[in-house]
């Protein structure tokens, strides 16, 4: 058992960027990420988990003294610790389970890593007439998002509809755009300047105006789905310059006169790509569904009722 704890011990510090490896008994691994030392201890050993507890650790880098935490995973329920960060079964199936969504996702994995004093047996409600308070459980996902302003009772009365509500996560990409450059043709001088900020839904390619400024890179919550995108990042990319070139393309109709007659010759003239650059970045918008007799969705982040649900393929405003 120890082994099998061991191995996934080392893939959920891996997901969390921690620089992995393994040492000599009684401990089991060390992690290692910027400032950060870990110390990994699996084991339900009273007395090995006991000197754990009390010996403080330091490790030497580059003649830098870095003072170690100590990580113990233990399935005895009976177990207490004053000095560690002591997780149990929960917080094992917890975070083995995120640390595989966040390597789907190719994100960091947000570990909590403060001291625990011990496990405390679920509290249960004091008398039936007491409303039980859930508390959010984080996720241990971290992705760039706009902030959530709406909560989930706000948004099943902004939905006038009684049911589930679910917060999910809809990929965008967010890009700002350059263009340089000028042709000339004949006497007449036509310039492609242009700079500007846009968004591009990546599961259906519709565009809208985001605030790039208002863009979070934190922890999302816990039981969040993040919906996976169907438009790579390359695809939008050209996209944008495409439809950069056809808004700046002119068309130039000089005018000439020849004896007694006129006439017209007309040139189009489009901006190169090489003189458009695009940044486009990955965000995500939180987003409310709330399943009843019908399906609603809100913008948790400006609170608007979607028109459709945002299953796949279908329009997002």
């Amino acid at each position: 058992m120890r082994e099998k704890a061991k191995h996934a011990m080392r893939l959920i510090l891996e997901a969390a960027r921690f620089e992995v490896e393994e040492v000599d008994d009684p401990l089991d691994l060390s992690a290692v990420r910027d400032d950060t030392c870990l110390l990994v201890l699996c084991s339900n050993d009273s007395t090995l988990i006991s000197q754990f507890d009390k010996t403080n650790y330091s490790l030497m880098i580059d003649d830098h003294e870095m003072t170690c935490k100590k990580l113990l995973f233990s399935i005895d329920k009976d177990i207490v610790t004053e000095n560690c960060i002591h997780w149990g079964v929960d917080e094992f199936v917890r975070y083995t389970g995120e640390a595989v969504l966040a390597d789907i996702l190719d994100r960091e994995l947000a570990l909590d890593l403060k001291p625990s004093k011990g496990k405390k047996a679920p509290v249960a409600a004091e008398s039936a007439g007491k409303e039980a308070v859930q508390k959010e459980v984080p996720s241990g996902i971290i992705i760039p998002h706009y902030p959530i302003k709406i909560t989930e009772q706000a948004a099943i009365r902004k939905g006038g509809v009684q049911g589930t509500a679910k917060l999910r996560f809809i990929p965008y990409y967010l890009f700002h755009y350059t263009s340089s450059g000028e042709q000339i043709y004949k006497d007449r001088r036509i310039p492609f300047d242009a700079d500007g900020w846009g968004a591009i839904n990546a599961i259906n390619g519709i565009k809208i105006d985001l605030d790039e400024t208002l863009v979070e890179e934190n922890e999302i919550p816990g039981g969040a789905e993040v919906s996976e995108p169907h438009i790579r990042k390359d695809e939008a990319t050209e996209r944008i310059i495409n439809e950069l070139i056809d808004r700046l393309t002119q068309k130039v109709r000089i005018k000439q006169e020849k004896g007694d007659a006129i006439f017209y010759e007309e040139k189009i003239l489009k901006p190169e790509k090489k003189n458009i650059s695009v940044d486009t970045q990955q965000v995500y918008i939180p987003v409310w569904q709330i399943r009843g007799k019908k399906i609603v969705e809100i913008n948790a982040f400006t609170g608007e009722l979607l028109s459709e649900p945002m299953d796949e393929g279908v329009e997002i405003y």
